[in-house]
């Protein structure tokens, strides 16, 4: 939910990707197939591979899906897919759909499909497939996994405005301008009018979308893998096609009824709360940084006093780099730490160092992570999303002003949805999801974003599911420890209440830096 760097909301539904793919492309490497002896390839060649591959009504030709970032592809069959952008209007125009399909290794697979559900607003489920594989690879040995591009991302028609002008002021300096935010959406939307009308870019067009793309595929029943903001689409589809859905896995959970932005502020004030609370409980952290959550606001009321520039070395090129300091972008980069815990355990020292004047670790950790979020910059589809789904249900939470975060997602959205065109929502959109298919809820302790309590609380209306709350984890679980063999074990057998997850008894939180050499022994 982050418009181009301006919006923290995106990202911070978004990032769960991140937490993902350093565990999951380890699993790619590990799990790869032995080759085949040499003796069996001199006795006869192998045989030509198939150019398509029909799957129901839909013709899938070989493709390599590469990974934004990183020199990492995955083999897969894709096919773009025509629908209507409005549906209610025979005449509306034809957009496509870009589907990918990773194939089972069995020679005749289940008649159940996975379906993996990207987070953002923004994210591309087809850029994700390294990651997606090697998290699903236990199940891939039986199922085949369905990647669908949601409307207004990667291939599916995306609502790009990458090149909408600069960055917003806030980023820039230490004010907030409304009406400068506002100007920034206006051309935003100018660049998207030759190809799409945003007020059909919603989540409950992208169920319908979905399934059409189901019946397509010959009404396979459905195993939902849902993360982040791809859970209130799971749960969305789950509400208007019960039927079509066996199991349905949510890997940091956003409730229906939640309005997205409200608790932001709050939800990272408690998880950076909780972290800090670690290095005050450990006597060499404690000695060290003392109160680190005392030195992250005393640092923020300077910037706040005194915005400046600031230079520090490029982690990836070693280049210089200059750039504004503020209290707007200190906030957004803490909280890019927050989401993962490898990043979080190097918050205290990060601040410290900062503190002192060397913004380098700070800053140069946050350039890492926001060249890996750059595909989701300018996503003119969170915008649809938010503005349509969320937005007039914001209302103002002044006990947030205090906070690392304070109010500027709200006043944000509020700027932002002020100009921005508005789809409709159905009348029970935000009402709690009810059902009964199993259901596999996933938490990190530490999520900044959507807390263990989000999972809880869609879980009240279930009547087969589990909550798992995974030690020492943030944002984006499913890929950690023994995650990927649970959610296998739970797509095949569907029982969460017994299902043994002893084996996260083993997770721990990730050691805070005490220096750049690590944790004490």
């Amino acid at each position: 939910m982050k418009p181009g760097k301006r919006m923290g909301v995106v990202v911070a539904i978004a990032v769960a990707i991140l937490a993902v793919h350093h565990v999951a492309d380890q699993r790619e490497q590990q799990q790869s197939q032995p080759a085949a002896p040499a003796s069996l390839a001199v006795q006869r060649e192998p045989p030509a591979k198939p150019a398509t591959w029909k799957l129901g009504e839909v013709t899938l030709t070989a493709c390599e899906l590469t990974s934004p970032n990183s020199g990492l592809s995955t083999s897969a069959w894709c096919a773009m897919f025509p629908v209507p952008e409005n549906r209610a209007d025979p005449h509306s125009r034809i957009i496509k759909l870009k589907l990918a399909v990773l194939r089972s290794r069995a020679q005749v697979a289940n008649r159940d499909m996975l379906v993996f559900i990207a987070g953002g607003p923004g994210q591309a489920a087809t850029d994700s497939a390294a990651s997606v594989a090697a998290v699903l690879q236990p199940l891939l040995a039986h199922r085949n996994v369905l990647l669908l591009d949601q409307r207004g991302t990667g291939g599916s028609n995306a609502l790009s405005c990458k090149d909408a002008g600069q960055p917003l002021a806030g980023d820039d300096d230490s004010s907030f301008d409304a009406a400068q935010m506002r100007r920034e959406a206006a051309a935003c939307l100018k660049q998207l009018g030759n190809h799409a009308d945003p007020r059909y870019y919603t989540t409950t067009i992208a169920v319908q979308d979905l399934e059409e793309v189901r019946k397509a595929l010959g009404s396979p029943s459905f195993d939902l893998v849902g993360v982040s903001y791809g859970t209130r689409v799971a749960q969305q589809y789950v509400m208007r096609h019960p039927d079509a859905v066996r199991s349905v896995v949510l890997d940091s959970v956003v409730p229906n009824s939640l309005v997205l932005g409200e608790d932001f502020a709050s939800n990272l004030h408690d998880a950076l709360k909780a972290q800090f609370a670690r290095c005050t409980a450990e006597p060499a952290c404690k000695k060290k940084f003392g109160d680190p959550g005392q030195t992250l606001y005393q640092l923020r009321d300077a910037l706040r006093a005194n915005p400046h520039q600031v230079s520090f070395r490029d982690p990836q090129t070693w280049q210089a780099v200059t750039q504004v300091l503020n209290e707007n972008a200190l906030a957004s980069v803490v909280r890019m730490f927050a989401y993962t815990p490898q990043t979080a355990a190097l918050l205290p020292l990060s601040i410290d160092a900062a503190a002192r004047g060397d913004v380098g670790p700070l800053l140069g950790q946050a350039k890492i992570l926001s060249g890996e979020l750059s595909e989701l910059a300018g996503s003119g589809m969170q915008y649809s999303v938010i503005c349509s789904e969320d937005a007039d249900l914001l209302t103002p939470r002044p006990q947030d002003a205090n906070t690392i975060l304070g109010t500027r997602m709200i006043d944000a959205l509020q700027a932002v949805c002020s100009v921005w065109p508005k789809g409709t929502r159905p009348a029970d959109f935000h009402q709690p999801l009810k059902s009964a298919r199993p259901v596999l809820l996933l938490a990190g302790q530490y999520d900044p974003v959507t807390p263990p309590r989000y999972a809880a609380e869609v879980a009240k209306g279930l009547t087969d599911a589990r909550v798992l709350v995974l030690k020492g984890q943030a944002h984006g679980v499913m890929a950690a420890g023994c995650t990927p063999q649970l959610i296998r074990h739970f797509v095949e057998k569907l029982d969460p209440k017994t299902l043994d997850a002893s084996c996260l008894d083993r997770l721990q939180p990730t050691p805070i830096f005490i220096d750049f050499n690590g944790s004490t022994p």
